[in-house]
């Protein structure tokens, strides 16, 4: 007689089963996992990095060499709030991860909480196992950053001066690290909040971190004032009505349109995307969830008005800006080949730096 239980083979004398055991335990290798806090990713990560791994992430994708279903949703609506998982696999440089996600609105307000807040396993696909489980927070906010410098670089004039931003929260930080980081200095920086509290704060931030970069940081009275002259113009809000009006954007303007990341979200007049040349990094996201999906949904906008995908022109197979009147958009929903990749280098330099703790989580 056999008898399994878990992973012990247990070999019975058909006699006398009660006295003649054979036991033989399956042994398996242990599988240790690294677990990296907030603080340590923070620390570890570097924006002229994390601009290299997305420009990868988006040559890849555009090469067609990633494996990356569209985010799933979970909409906590009596919240306010929703859930994202996303996976992904780079296939020839063998990085993937699976990033769960959330963002509420209200949780500054209601509970002093972050909007967004992320955690992500990388995953060894050689095995499956776990290598590290991550805070993805920070990794978010990079990356989402580098996304749109990235994007500025393929899509913006050469050699921008001003720089409009529309919104005042924490992912207008790693939006004016990753420009800067990009471009090197501007000339004008213009911040516009809803609340004007928080617009002067963040304001005097930027001064204290970028005296030397910038050459003035202002804050603008609405979004027209953060809008009008400025060469890149970033939206990164959670409006549900355009925000940012055709007649107000100059001819030669770049515009990252950062906030739409879920159904229903909308920032831009739908004239503007009509106007310029058009670029969003996923279709399947996009259509679904980023700028372009309430004009869609109206009928305002149709596929063939988008030119590209962001990695179409990273992997030159498709132009980016082809002059220096016309006005080009970007619709970021956020991929998570981006994720994958920098966390890739967090997980490297934590190993090679001896940071984080090492477990066994899986049996």
């Amino acid at each position: 007689m056999v008898a399994f239980r878990s992973h012990t083979l247990i070999f019975r004398h058909p006699i006398a089963p009660s006295r003649s055991c054979v036991t033989m335990t399956t042994q398996h290798a242990s599988v240790k996992t690294l677990l990296l806090t907030g603080k340590q990713v923070k620390k570890l990560l570097d924006m002229k990095d994390v601009l290299d791994a997305v420009e990868n992430a988006f040559k890849h994708k555009g090469l067609g060499k990633v494996q990356m279903p569209p985010k799933v949703y979970l909409f906590y609506e009596k919240f306010d709030g929703d859930l994202r998982t996303m996976p992904s696999y780079v296939e020839d440089m063998d990085v993937s991860a699976v990033k769960i996600v959330n963002v509420h609105p209200q949780n500054a307000k209601n509970y002093g909480m972050r909007t967004v807040m992320a955690l992500l396993v990388l995953i060894n696909p050689h095995t499956g196992a776990p290598l590290a489980v991550m805070d993805a927070t920070h990794v978010t906010d990079m990356r989402t950053g580098g996304a749109s410098a990235i994007a500025s670089k393929y899509l913006a004039r050469p050699n921008p001066k001003v720089v409009g931003i529309i919104g005042a929260g924490n992912q207008a930080r790693t939006q004016m690290l990753a420009l800067l980081t990009q471009f090197g200095s501007f000339d004008l920086v213009k911040v516009y909040d809803m609340y004007p509290e928080k617009t002067k704060a963040l304001v005097r931030e930027f001064r204290r971190h970028y005296k030397d970069r910038v050459g003035k940081f202002a804050v603008a009275k609405d979004a027209k004032a953060a809008v009008v002259d400025s060469d890149i113009v970033v939206t990164c809000t959670s409006s549900r009505a355009p925000i940012v009006m055709d007649e107000w954007v100059k001819d030669g303007a770049h515009i990252n349109c950062i906030g739409a990341d879920a159904p229903g979200k909308q920032e831009m007049d739908p004239k503007v995307l009509k106007r310029a040349r058009l670029v969003i990094d996923d279709w399947e996201q996009a259509s679904h969830s980023g700028e372009i999906n309430v004009p869609l949904s109206k009928g305002e906008l149709t596929r063939d008005d988008v030119n590209a995908e962001i990695g179409e022109i990273v992997a030159g197979l498709k132009p980016g800006r082809e002059s220096d009147e016309q006005v080009t958009v970007f619709c970021s929903t956020g991929l998570a080949v981006q994720d994958a990749l920098t966390a890739k280098i967090a997980y490297d330099l934590a190993v090679a730096q001896k940071v984080g703790r090492a477990m066994q989580i899986v049996l």
